[in-house]
């Protein structure tokens, strides 16, 4: 049986949701959306979401650093899922509304193969020591991210394994400023984290430019929301829309049973990515001092780039530029 990786699990949201019909949005990628209500959800009622820390949804893609090869490796998501058959028998299974059993899969045949490597995330089911899929027919899972790995490109921009560190933004000890670092993997191991930058989903954030690609890791809870909104929808939706904190894709709730809860402005109609937002109009220090790691930098890395600005302060995360 293989090792399990982190939990990756769909994250309740906050509220109960409904799904509206948009039939007149013929350029959506589908005709409906699904819209929170004003009752919270009874899993966040059982999870004490009032007593919960609020921190900002971060729009990237997720990523797990664990052991590989014997050393703390950073680890790419990959969802196994099934193949064009089993999908299409899954789906007439689900328009089929028999509640009363479950879709049975064959998990030999039914999924799409995946690399040797890949390990299924936590809390995953197993029977017959098979990970068995959610009940989106996928399963949840990881990929080690190899150096100079093509597939994985920009995930391995921002680990150097030689060193044994990652390029980490995360909040400086300063009050309102953030910071880029190197961070020793070992002090992340076993934590999820998002990949945020350039080529990913469309760079909300503004980081780089495609002739500078910048990418970054951010620690999953990284950036708690200091004045968080009322749990009513109302004051949640004015919050989202009146205040620069707002600014933001969504909030996840870290709550003391180790449930997460997510509310996305897409949950209350509202737009994103946005022009601004509030992790791109904080002020950024660079703190990167070469000389305390035994090795050297390939001259076009991240770590090469970064290490060139130890530092220098920006007023946004997008002023960010290296030299020619």
């Amino acid at each position: 049986m293989r090792r399990r990786g982190a939990v990756q699990r769909k994250v309740p949201c906050l509220f109960v949701t409904e799904v509206k019909d948009e039939p007149s949005a013929k350029r959506e990628r589908q005709p409906f959306k699904v819209l929170a209500t004003e009752t919270i959800t009874t899993k966040a009622i059982e999870a004490d979401i009032y007593s919960a820390i609020p921190t900002e949804k971060v729009d990237g893609t997720c990523c797990y650093v664990t052991t590989y090869k014997g050393q703390p490796y950073l680890w790419a998501r990959l969802d196994r899922k099934p193949n064009k058959q089993a999908e299409k028998k899954f789906k007439q299974f689900l328009y089929s509304l028999e509640d009363c059993k479950e879709f049975a899969w064959n998990i030999e045949e039914d999924f799409k193969p995946v690399p040797d490597t890949w390990i299924p995330a936590k809390d995953i089911e197993f029977s017959n020591g098979n990970p068995l899929p959610d009940e989106n027919g996928h399963m949840p899972g990881w990929v080690p991210v190899e150096k100079n790995s093509k597939q994985y490109c920009w995930h391995s921009s921002v680990v150097n394994y030689e060193a044994e560190i990652a390029l980490v933004l995360k909040h400086h000890a300063e009050p309102g400023l953030l910071e880029i670092s190197p961070v020793p993997l070992s002090e992340i191991l076993e934590q999820t984290l998002e990949l945020i930058g350039t080529n990913i989903n469309a760079n909300p954030y503004g980081l780089g430019s495609k002739k500078q690609p910048v990418h970054l890791l951010v620690p999953h809870g990284a950036f708690e929301i200091k004045n968080p909104p009322p749990l009513k929808q109302n004051d949640i939706l004015s919050w989202f829309e009146g205040c620069n904190e707002g600014k933001v894709e969504g909030i996840v709730w870290h709550c003391n049973n180790g449930c997460l809860i997510k509310l996305h402005r897409h949950h209350l109609g509202l737009r994103w990515p946005l022009a601004e937002t509030y992790l791109n109009s904080q002020p950024v220090v660079i703190s990167f001092n070469r000389a305390k790691y035994d090795c050297d930098f390939e001259p076009k890395s991240l770590f090469h780039h970064f290490s060139n600005l130890n530092g220098q302060r920006f007023d946004r995360l997008q002023d960010i530029k290296f030299d020619a």
